[in-house]
């Protein structure tokens, strides 16, 4: 078993939780529903990006077991992600990294994931010299976030984010990377620790 972070690659936006496979949600110009997959399109995601990592740099990374997707978390500057200007919060500063999805394999839920890769994310654009990160929270509890573009706001508030711009469905949290304190954990040592439950072999018919 070999568990580690790693940087979002091409390679995959193929294999990422259903509903998120070709998903460009937050790629999309017009008014769409709040829903993952509610805007699909594999060519214009890979083109999205391989045209944000030329110039701007790694845009999301990856929680992997034996190079199996646990979790990803997505980022970029907002401008990149034109459906955030459809928001009655959206965000006034188009440069500032936004989280844009973060969602995790359903075996891998419910195991403080989520935490090690939005820390894993703060650690990225913190050395990378950003200054503060903003997302999208749904304020109002769903009946399930596996198809939700964005945190929830608990969870984002529980980590360190305050909220910039109020609104009764989605508001916009930041959070100030320059007052982090470096981290100090190494969360790749937290992630080989989770208790994952064991995954069962694919069974192989056995010939008579």
């Amino acid at each position: 078993m070999n568990r580690r972070f790693r940087a979002l690659t091409l390679d995959d936006l193929d294999r990422l939780p259903a509903g998120c496979e070709g998903c460009v949600f937050w790629q999309s110009t017009v008014l769409a529903e709040r829903r993952c997959g509610s805007v699909c399109d594999s060519e214009a995601q890979a083109e999205w990006y391989r045209r944000v990592s030329q110039e701007w740099g790694d845009c999301g990374r990856v929680a992997v077991e034996d190079d199996e997707i646990l979790g990803f978390v997505k980022y970029a500057p907002s401008g990149y992600f034109p459906q955030a200007r459809t928001f009655a919060a959206a965000p006034t500063d188009p440069q500032v990294p936004l989280i844009a999805c973060l969602h995790i394999a359903p075996e891998a839920r419910n195991l403080g994931l989520g935490t090690l890769l939005l820390r894993a994310t703060l650690r990225d654009l913190t050395q990378r010299g950003e200054r503060k990160v903003e997302a999208f929270a749904i304020a109002r509890r769903p009946e399930s976030f596996e198809e939700a573009p964005m945190p929830g706001i608990e969870f984002l508030l529980r980590n360190g984010f305050t909220v910039s711009r109020p609104d009764p469905l989605y508001p916009l949290l930041q959070l100030e990377l320059r007052t982090l304190v470096t981290w100090a954990e190494n969360l790749e040592a937290v992630l080989d620790s989770l208790k994952l439950p064991v995954r069962v072999p694919e069974r192989v018919p056995t010939p008579w």
